[in-house]
């Protein structure tokens, strides 16, 4: 039997610090950082710099967003957040982009990144194992796993959502141990041969440099940091919310930040940039460790990308299901649903595990495959994001206007960064993307014009 009720609180303090960390905490760190060193043209300092960048970016609007959640709590953060600031209308647009375009998209990017680095661990340990195409992204195993994946993480968090809660604290503990190991024996190895000193002082060999180094590499820091906003998303389920959220929101990105850099260095520790550009982070994993653990490495790697794919798709399971609550989007009834025997929206959840896959196959057809010629070919890590910094620009400043009970800093200092640093994190985007801002534009808007059809008229706001 199904009612149309309430979600239970059943997450503590340091669950939702482990879902923050352990949403952003993902592939990203491990794959951007090759990324960010070939955009800067082997500059490690100006790779640091960028790292620095992205998370300033992140933490101020985050702070923003805290002050936010001790005074709103509904069941979807953001969606709350927008509402209480500019109305009906323009919450149920941030809740249906969520719903249908942004919580997929990174679910599917992961579902996909974790089955190609779990497919890059086999084959590195058996290079005989059987593959129908032998470039791992593209083939037929690698999108089967994908799949596979996406059922998994949806099952966990629709069937057990407790379950799910106590799997992202285990993963998060999993994946910071290859983070927090370079970093500490990476430095420490780095300064003792003085392969540290000479990358900041050496600049490698790239091909194809960005045309605006610094913007194209904290462009891609974005995909890294992303995913925050996610975890407002469980408040009505935290445990005395207004205090826990804003905590594990500011805390949790403080930790990240700090893992980030210090990672990035203590890989810089243990290769050349050259090395790392050519063979990526691996590689100095096996000269500080040897080939055994280099090869376990991507085994982390897979796993740490499980734990943010669970984490996603904790957010994506409930995206409909917050638009139900407030009677808008498609049948409200039947996705405001709540399973008395599991405490969770079952019928969000399947819509939500149905738009994972719908956008995976999107972006193998249109990026992997090809097949529209290049039409419709965006990256999912990133655009999607540029959409989220652009939506929460008003907000900022209608909480300048309404914000009448807070002292000038909560008030207009701390949003007006947080606008400043959004626009930034738009420029440096369609700067860096160029003609595929273009395709997810077209993308966007028909997602956006699907959502308007949807939308309740009774509903609207003056």
């Amino acid at each position: 039997m199904l009612m149309h009720g309430k979600l239970e609180r059943k997450y503590g303090l340091f669950t939702a610090i482990c879902m923050v960390v352990g949403i952003v905490i993902g592939s990203g760190v491990f794959f951007k950082a090759q990324d960010i060193l070939t955009k800067t043209g082997g500059d490690m300092p100006m790779g640091i710099i960028a790292w620095i960048v992205g998370g300033l970016v992140m933490l101020s609007c985050v702070l923003v967003f805290a002050t936010m959640a001790q005074k709103y709590e509904k069941v979807n953060g953001v969606v709350d957040y927008a509402e209480a600031t500019l109305g009906k209308t323009y919450a149920y647009y941030t809740g249906w982009f969520l719903t249908t375009f942004y919580y997929p998209t990174l679910v599917m990017a992961l579902a996909w990144l974790s089955a190609r680095y779990t497919l890059v661990f086999i084959t590195s340990v058996n290079p005989d194992f059987p593959m129908l195409i032998s470039e791992v992204t593209i083939s037929p195993e690698c999108m089967v796993l994908a799949f596979f994946y996406l059922i998994l993480a949806f099952a966990i968090n629709a069937l057990s959502p407790k379950l799910a809660g106590k799997l992202q604290v285990s993963a998060t503990i999993i994946k910071l141990i290859p983070l927090l190991l370079m970093a500490v024996v990476g430095i420490a190895y780095g300064i003792a041969t003085g392969g540290l000193s000479n990358n900041f002082t050496t600049v490698a060999v790239v091909k194809d440099v960005a045309t605006n180094p610094f913007l194209a590499s904290v462009c891609a820091t974005a995909f890294a940091y992303e995913g925050w906003i996610i975890a407002t998303s469980i408040n009505a389920e935290l445990k005395d919310s207004k205090r826990n959220l804003p905590i594990a929101l500011i805390s949790g990105s403080i930790i990240i930040i700090a893992v980030y850099v210090f990672y990035y260095i203590g890989v810089a520790g243990g290769a050349t940039n050259q090395e790392l550009i050519d063979k990526g982070a691996t590689v100095a994993f096996t000269n500080i460790f040897g080939n055994v653990f280099g090869n376990i490495l991507n085994l982390f790697v897979a796993v740490s990308c499980l734990g943010t794919l669970n984490g996603l798709m904790l957010g994506c399971s409930r995206g409909i299901f917050s638009l139900a609550t407030r009677n808008e989007g498609p049948a409200s009834k039947t996705f405001g649903e709540v399973s008395p025997s599991t405490n969770m929206a079952g019928n969000s959840a399947i819509f939500g595990l149905i738009l994972c896959a719908m956008w995976l196959l999107l972006f193998f057809f249109s990026n992997l495959a090809e097949t529209f010629g290049g039409k419709f070919a965006f990256d999912p890590t990133e655009l999607p994001i540029l959409t989220m910094y652009a939506l929460y620009i008003p907000i900022f400043i209608s909480w300048m206007k309404k914000a009448k009970e807070l002292n000038a800093l909560r008030r207009f200092i701390l949003p007006a960064i947080a606008v400043v640093a959004s626009l930034f994190m738009i420029y440096a985007t369609v700067l860096a993307h160029g003609i595929s801002c273009v395709w997810y534009l077209i993308v966007f808007f028909i997602v956006m014009l699907i959502g308007k059809f949807f939308k309740d008229p009774k509903n609207k706001q003056q």
